[in-house]
């Protein structure tokens, strides 16, 4: 290896561990993140272009494929959306994240790299928690960006539902590839319980709620012989829900919150609530896409779309702007591509778990657990269209996607002819 190829190796090696920590930061850091990400991408595609060298690896992966089909998708709708052009631009630039995804496939070459890159995701993401719960305790935190807002004392950066999702995620990960860290495998599993306390016990994210409940028990199904596992997939959602339901003060309360803020808008359509908004925005989702059920609104559309339904109190109902969105990714891509756009959105589930089912067990598990969180996520919030937890899933499912191919493509064994047998 020449030193120029060594500087080039250490270059590429240093701007995916700056992305990979940089989810674990503030804003601004998963911005600086993304800049490095795409000009070190540029670099490696130049290379790749000049030398005529191609990469069988990302070919293999059929989340590449469908996340380029729906950015394709995205710029073709600026062609009929019914928004300005800044917010179809800012729009399609919100979308165009999941090219992270990709793009860090791409950065990362082989089975060491990926290692490294989730150590990396290790000490920061282990950083992140243990800074939570020092904060809960009473201790101040200097980089805390959030330490102002006495409301959320344990929320240590932006808000308590995208750390709610990012615990959860990163609590299935840490646990699934503990053995990946030996000498550390009891820290790594620590914290990943670590982090599910810390979103059922300490926070009121109630989406958070649900994503952690939704990774404990895909773990603990997986424990289960597999000539239990059908019988375990009704069992242990019922006592994982029962106890953190009995357990949790703060999840009792938010339950009733979330039960009587709903009859209020089915008795009074009061949006002002939390989740009175988030029915009324989904109500008028559905009207939206009424209206153009085959393509939809265009990209942007989602805000000029929803106020031209709701009339007169639009403003007051979804704010002042254009740039506002329903709190549920499905239907925001139904509106803004139609049918096509919810289609889209679920096959980049399916792609996702597709890939994943040819992994490795351990990485297999980590992968399909955060995808589980994802879908979550984008149940109850556009989780990939905002900021900071757009990225975060983004980069993790890039990092794990990388460790997951450039393992298998070089022990060709590990991939399993059926998904059935890597179910096992």
């Amino acid at each position: 290896m020449t030193n120029l190829t060594r500087t080039a190796t250490g270059l590429r090696i240093f701007a995916f561990c700056i992305v990979a920590a940089s989810v674990s930061l503030p804003m601004a850091w998963v911005s600086l993140g993304k800049l490095v990400l795409f000009v070190a991408c540029l670099v490696c595609l130049g290379k790749h272009l000049f030398t005529g060298s191609t990469d069988e690896a990302l070919d293999k992966l059929w989340a590449v494929r469908i996340i380029l089909l729906i950015l394709a998708s995205f710029a073709l709708s600026m062609t009929w959306t019914e928004a300005p052009s800044d917010i179809a631009l800012l729009a399609f630039a919100k979308h165009s994240k999941l090219l992270e995804l990709a793009l860090l496939v791409i950065l990362i070459r082989n089975a060491r790299e990926a290692r490294i890159a989730l150590a990396v995701f290790f000490i920061s993401q282990g950083i992140f928690i243990s800074s939570s719960w020092v904060m809960a305790a009473g201790f101040r935190v200097p980089w805390a960006s959030s330490a102002i807002n006495t409301a959320f004392n344990s929320v240590v950066y932006s808000t308590y539902l995208d750390q709610t999702l990012i615990f959860s995620a990163a609590a299935a990960v840490l646990w699934h590839l503990r053995l990946s860290w030996p000498g550390l495998r009891w820290v790594a599993g620590f914290l990943a319980i670590a982090a599910l306390a810390n979103n059922l016990f300490l926070q009121e994210g109630r989406t958070g709620y649900l994503a952690s409940i939704a990774v404990l028990v895909l773990a603990l199904v997986w424990e289960v012989p597999k000539k239990l596992r059908l019988l375990s997939l009704v069992v242990i959602p019922l006592v994982v829900l029962s106890g953190a339901y009995l357990g949790s003060d703060k999840l009792q309360h938010r339950t009733a919150q979330m039960l009587q803020e709903s009859q209020s808008y089915a008795a009074q359509g009061s949006s002002e609530t939390s989740s009175g908004f988030r029915l009324h925005a989904w109500r008028r989702s559905i009207q939206a896409m009424a209206q153009q059920p085959l393509i939809g609104h265009g990209v942007g559309s989602w805000t000029s779309s929803v106020k031209h339904i709701e009339g007169q109190s639009a403003d007051q109902v979804f704010g002042t702007g254009l740039a506002s969105n329903p709190h549920q990714e499905f239907l925001l891509w139904g509106v803004e591509l139609g049918v096509v756009g919810t289609l889209l959105l679920l096959a980049l589930v399916a792609s996702l778990v597709r890939d994943a089912l040819r992994f490795e067990m351990p990485v297999r598990r980590a992968t399909l657990s955060v995808v589980a969180v994802m879908v979550v996520g984008c149940m109850f919030n556009s989780s990939l269209y905002d900021a900071l937890i757009g990225d975060f899933f983004c980069v993790t499912l890039g990092v794990l996607l990388a460790r997951g191919i450039r393992t298998s493509n070089r022990h060709k064994a590990t991939w399993p002819a059926t998904p059935s047998k890597a179910l096992a």
